[in-house]
């Protein structure tokens, strides 16, 4: 029986804890024990639910989620997982008859222009009448139909930071007003320093295609709506939108793989101090002393709490681990009466660029984006506060985030209702900053993992930050470790596949 420790309890540990326990029930001699420092697994993925105490109590709830609300929707993981967990049918599309999104430019808001795909300006009416961005502006960013390809030569990495790109094609005013809260904001990371290779790869691709983003994307615009008239939705069919999330939160994901693999497997409150090669294994020291040992180990934590558990193991993957850089940040939840909070809430949220030099540096109307997220009467707002440019924020008590944060939705939208209740979630070093160089870095530590048997690594630190690619992420760890026993899945080579 081959057993293998998991390091982290995060979405990328699930992932590979429920790979493992998919392949022993096929029959293979696998087992695992996950191990995870805190008394709640799920990492990242939290959702608090608050009953609706302000009517009652009469069963309805809030739903708030600390920390990512929702998943890409056309990437499969999620779904596949959903699937096989069976919370497929709760699946939870936004509500797109209330989409729209405002952008702060110079203390004013703007809606974004429809048509926008990206940073780049797909309709033509839209864009020429928006007062995002000046006349000047505009004309920079029209120049992205003539501004020649960047010649990059064969021994080049095609790379460039997010703010040479976006700079280079369509202006500065374009990386200010759009692209940076935007683009960066998904990453929380900073556009002089953000790899578009190990973030947006696309985009550079798109550029050598086409010559230009805005062709490319009106090409893809074309495509999309060439799919829907092809194929439009059958009758009882899911609706299918950009993000989506789940009715109890995002934590119903977590919660259904810790589940499906096994709790009796899984050990919360349990923090790894060491970790050692020995004769045909691992052993894994806690921080009680105790010591479980394994036959391989799969390092599912952020990439600065590998650092110190890897160097002694390997220092040039240690080494790499340390070159990849993260920042804080939290989420703020404020619950309303909807009567008073003094605004109209039929908007999915407002994008707050780094040039306007506030505190908020976005905001969602959760009750509006999720249906279900608040009771009838109530609303919920969650304010995102921290990234790289504002780490001294982190310093802040939560009542003083809670402040802060209440005090930009007043200046920003208008709002003047007294909230309900408040959710401060802290996400300490949460978010990996893909900088350049990054897949340099990432490259060498798979190299390094490769020549070392049982060894894995998993999380958002390395190749995608979104719930899909953490939970890919671990099960590909799981693979490497099976592929050096000769246990080979069924599924292998499944996990594309399209599930929605």
């Amino acid at each position: 029986m081959k057993h293998i420790l998991i390091i982290g309890g995060g979405v990328a540990g699930l992932g590979a804890a429920f790979k493992v326990k998919r392949v022993a029930d096929e029959g293979h001699p696998v087992t695992f024990t996950l191990l995870e420092k805190d008394p709640r697994i799920g990492g990242k993925i939290a959702t608090e639910y608050v009953n609706d105490e302000w009517n009652g109590g009469e069963g309805e709830r809030f739903v708030v989620d600390g920390g990512p609300d929702c998943f890409l929707t056309e990437k499969p993981a999620c779904h596949r997982i959903a699937k096989l967990t069976q919370i497929f049918e709760d699946e939870l599309p936004t509500d797109d008859s209330r989409k729209r999104t405002y952008i702060l430019s110079r203390g004013r808001l703007h809606d974004l222009p429809d048509g926008v795909m990206m940073f780049a300006p797909t309709k033509f009416v839209p864009f020429a009448t928006t007062g995002l961005f000046s006349l000047p502006g505009k004309i920079r960013m029209g120049m992205d139909l003539v501004v020649p390809k960047k010649q990059w030569s064969e021994s080049e990495r095609m790379d460039e930071t997010l703010e040479s790109f976006v700079v280079r094609r369509m202006g500065r005013e374009c990386l200010d007003r759009l692209a940076e809260p935007l683009v960066g904001g998904v990453h929380a990371s900073d556009p002089s320093q953000m790899s578009l290779a190990a973030t947006f790869p696309r985009l550079l691709e798109m550029e050598q295609k086409y010559g230009s983003l805005t062709r490319g994307f009106i090409a893809a615009r074309k495509k999309v709506e060439e799919m829907r008239r092809k194929y439009p939705p059958k009758p009882g069919q899911k609706r299918r939108t950009f993000f989506t999330s789940f009715s109890g939160g995002m934590q119903q994901l977590t919660e259904a793989m810790a589940a499906a693999a096994g709790r009796d497997h899984i050990r919360p409150g349990a923090q790894v101090e060491q970790i050692r090669r020995r004769d045909g294994g691992w052993t894994v020291t806690l921080s009680d002393g105790s010591a479980l040992q394994g036959d391989g180990v799969i390092v599912a934590t952020e990439g600065w709490a590998a650092e110190p558990l890897l160097r002694p193991v390997d220092a040039d993957i240690a080494n790499a681990l340390s070159g990849i850089p993260a920042s804080s940040s939290a989420t703020v939840s404020l619950a309303f009466r909807e009567d008073e909070i003094g605004i109209d809430m039929n908007a999915f949220g407002v994008l707050c660029p780094l040039a306007e030099a506030r505190s908020l540096m976005a905001a969602t109307y959760s009750s509006t984006k999720w249906p279900g997220r608040a009771p009838s009467g109530k609303v919920l707002m969650r304010g995102f506060v921290g990234g790289p440019h504002n780490q001294a924020i982190m310093r802040q008590s939560d009542d003083d985030l809670v402040e802060i944060v209440l005090s930009e939705l007043r200046g920003i939208l208008g709002v003047v209702g007294e909230p309900l209740f408040s959710r401060v979630f802290r996400w300490h070093l949460g978010m990996p900053q893909y900088t350049i160089g990054h897949l340099d870095r990432v490259e060498l530590i798979e190299e390094q993992c490769e020549g070392i048997p049982g060894l894995a690594l998993a999380g958002g630190s390395y190749r995608g930050v979104g719930v899909p690619n953490c939970i890919e992420s671990g099960e590909r760890a799981v693979s490497k470790l099976l592929g050096e026993w000769d246990i080979r899945s069924a599924e292998d080579g499944e996990e594309e596949k399209r599930y929605y």
